[in-house]
């Protein structure tokens, strides 16, 4: 994707019309749920996971870009996770771990390759909210996420990253979790920072992803729930007030 695009995308990302992300595991890759985005209202899908072979991401991207229009940004777990066919990339930082290879080590290791690639980027606080149980993040990261008690000092970690010059911050509750990021946190954050808020983790219903919604979350990223169910897509597409798009493309030979 052009810069110019790019930096389209990302307007979008920071003005007050919520939209809705797919994150898509490349290990556990399904036609039909790129198929249903298609229809469904899905402003981007975000490719990557904690553990997965590199070339079955890149084969991940191809094939979704044979499928479909919707831009793909790429949400990496280390430094070996790039692709040169994607849209962009989320550059995250664990901002919320103090293991330094999640802080910056493997940031150092892929900046030739993101520079080499041309992939744009948007500079992303990753921040890891504890719920019930080890999420695969705290698993591979080594470290520990921040207690949903401690408001405060998730409030302060997220602007920090707003002062170090991050351009979003991506709140996380783990693929899976129990519970979602809570409204009133999301709110606080947003009441904190200018930067655009990513919620991810534990939305699995209608209901929860309208409660993000009005907390004022700008992007709403769902991944494990689509795994389980593919049509609860169709179900919650009705939450975002964006104009339907066909995007779909006729598999190539």
């Amino acid at each position: 994707m052009p810069r110019k695009k790019f930096d389209n995308l990302l307007k979008k990302i920071e003005d007050k019309t919520p939209r809705l992300a797919v994150l898509i595991d490349p290990d556990k890759f399904n036609e039909d749920l790129i198929l249903l985005a298609n229809k469904n209202n899905v402003f981007c899908f975000l490719i990557g996971g904690s553990q997965l072979e590199n070339g079955n991401l890149k084969k991940t991207v191809s094939r979704i870009k044979k499928r479909s229009s919707i831009p793909i940004l790429l949400f990496p777990g280390d430094e070996t996770q790039l692709s040169k066919e994607a849209d962009g990339l989320l550059l995250l930082s664990l901002l919320s771990g103090r293991n330094p290879d999640y802080l910056i080590g493997k940031h150092v290791l892929a900046a030739q390759e993101i520079k080499k690639m041309r992939l744009p980027i948007l500079s992303t606080a990753y921040l890891l909210i504890a719920s019930k149980g080890q999420s695969s993040t705290e698993k591979v990261s080594k470290t520990l996420p921040l207690h949903p008690d401690k408001t405060e000092v998730i409030i302060n970690t997220a602007l920090a990253a707003e002062q170090l010059g991050f351009k979003a911050v991506y709140l996380e509750a783990g693929s899976g979790a129990n519970q979602p990021i809570s409204p009133a946190l999301i709110r606080a954050i947003k009441k904190t920072v200018d930067i655009p808020v990513l919620v991810g983790g534990g939305i699995d219903s209608k209901s929860r992803v309208n409660k993000a919604i009005k907390a004022g979350a700008n992007l709403v990223v769902i991944g494990n729930a689509l795994e389980k169910n593919v049509h609860l897509l169709s179900e919650i597409s009705g939450c975002f007030g964006i104009m339907k798009r066909s995007a779909y493309k006729k598999r190539r030979a």
